[in-house]
């Protein structure tokens, strides 16, 4: 975030040396400071990759988190397993615990499911306010003066998008397996 209060602050002063620059007769253009403008972008593009390695994180929490609930959905289904095991003793106790384990198993595939939307709504949320704080930056600041930096905005938007989409497509996953086991 303070890279991002950075950036910003750099980008009003690079606003307010064109806003005070001397303008050059019956021309749009204006005189600027070849060196100030030079040390502007420069600081700007060193306060960029902490940005950029915030997305990094995101991603990489991502995966730990769905790691995490994959580690606890198959240690809730080998619980229901030995639970249902110790549980077959007589007809009516197999009944019961056939039961209890289904339930059990249901409860886990929901808790998982739940989990794992959760988290894709996190990410996605995470990566779309990126994707939000990437666009304005580069809507309000870069002009034809910078179409060397807004390439870069546009790379990192396209990845940001194609992350938004693959968590998109594990959801719809997700929720289609959700589907098809009721199905069964």
């Amino acid at each position: 975030m303070e890279d991002t209060t950075k950036v910003l602050d750099l980008l009003d002063e690079l606003e307010d040396l064109m806003e005070g620059a001397t303008s050059v007769p019956l021309t749009n253009k204006v005189v600027l400071e070849a060196e100030e403008i030079f040390a502007i972008v420069k600081e700007i593009r060193l306060a960029l990759p902490d940005d950029i390695q915030q997305a990094k994180w995101i991603r990489d929490e991502r995966d730990r988190i769905l790691a995490e609930a994959k580690s606890e959905y198959e240690r809730i289904i080998r619980e229901a397993k030995k639970q249902a095991d110790y549980l077959v003793e007589t007809d009516d106790i197999t009944k019961r615990a056939t039961k209890l384990a289904n339930e059990i198993l249901e409860d886990a595939e929901v808790n998982s499911r739940l989990l794992k939307m959760k988290t894709y709504d996190y990410v996605d949320k995470m990566l779309y306010d990126m994707q939000g704080k990437m666009d304005e930056l580069n809507m309000k600041y870069f002009g034809e003066m910078y179409t060397n930096l807004e390439h870069t905005f546009q790379a990192i938007g396209q990845t940001l998008n194609a992350n938004r989409e693959e968590i998109k497509n594990l959801a719809y996953k997700t929720q289609s397996e959700a589907n098809s086991q009721k199905g069964e």
